[in-house]
């Protein structure tokens, strides 16, 4: 199952994020990984400033409690759906994988 953003403008440049805090429990975000499908449909990471597919990961981040990953996108090609996940490791060692879908429209 995918959770899904609300739809994102090519022209601008918001975060969108994903909350862990139920899933973690006691432990925290170690560390971060985010991904996008390709226009070939391949899962590729996407790091700070990469551009895959027309959109653009301008910056990542974790909150301050290390509960919350974002990621600020900017670009996107009107009328793309986009599949991002958001890999995370704890600091347990446990990784666990989210997807979210992205619809880029013109408002």
């Amino acid at each position: 199952m995918s959770f899904r953003w609300p739809n994102k403008d090519p022209d601008e440049q918001l975060d969108y994020s994903i909350d862990w805090s139920r899933f973690l429990g006691t432990a925290t975000i170690s560390s971060v990984v985010w991904s996008v499908n390709n226009a070939s449909g391949v899962k590729t990471t996407i790091s700070g400033g990469a551009t895959v597919n027309g959109i653009q990961n301008v910056a990542q981040s974790q909150s301050t409690d290390n509960k919350t990953a974002t990621i600020n996108l900017g670009l996107g090609t009107n009328n793309t759906e986009y599949t991002f996940f958001c890999r995370i490791t704890d600091n347990t060692g446990s990784q666990a994988e989210r997807s979210v879908k992205l619809k880029v429209r013109e408002k």
